[in-house]
């Protein structure tokens, strides 16, 4: 299995455009959300916990999360239940407001990481390999505590890897 350092570089020499990183940051938890919202049906209340495939997800990717490292995955494992918390609410709803609010955040969010990718001149991690759809989400929380001046030696690590975050000229539609 691959370390974070290792997923995290992948990911990021997709990912060296700070608009594409922008982006990032709304459209990455937009589409989380929404795969969420959208699992939560089917589901069913069992001693005040609500199971449903999206419980199972976020499960399966929080231990992937705390075993790469656990001051992320703990982070990411309170958003995942965030993300749990706000679906099941959605999911009790009629089927209209539970379709087009998981819909409508996946759509738009993919819209989002497209425009961001457009910027960057390059495909999205996930074409070439699936995992950025897992490292993805950690990637944004990754950021987010490099901008807070958290974590600089995984930042410089990650540098040293995808070199640093800088304006690039668009080389190609995607």
């Amino acid at each position: 299995m691959k370390n974070l350092v290792e997923h995290l570089s992948q990911y990021a020499n997709y990912h060296r455009d700070p608009r594409n990183i922008a982006t990032h940051f709304v459209g990455i938890p937009m589409i989380v959300l929404a795969v969420t919202v959208l699992l939560s049906r089917p589901g069913l209340s069992l001693a005040g916990l609500w199971l449903s495939p999206a419980l199972l997800l976020a499960a399966w990717s929080a231990w992937f999360y705390l075993r790469l490292d656990q001051r992320f995955g703990l982070l990411m494992s309170a958003l995942l239940g965030l993300c749990l918390w706000a679906g099941q609410a959605l999911a009790v709803q009629s089927t209209l407001v539970w379709l087009s609010g998981g819909l409508g955040l996946f759509v738009l969010g993919w819209v989002i990481q497209f425009v961001g990718h457009y910027y960057e001149g390059r495909k999205p991690a996930f074409v070439d390999d699936l995992s950025g759809l897992i490292v993805g989400p950690l990637f944004v929380v990754a950021e987010m505590a490099f901008l807070l001046g958290l974590r600089p030696e995984l930042k410089a690590a990650i540098e040293a890897n995808a070199g640093p975050v800088a304006l690039r000229q668009k080389k190609a539609a995607v």
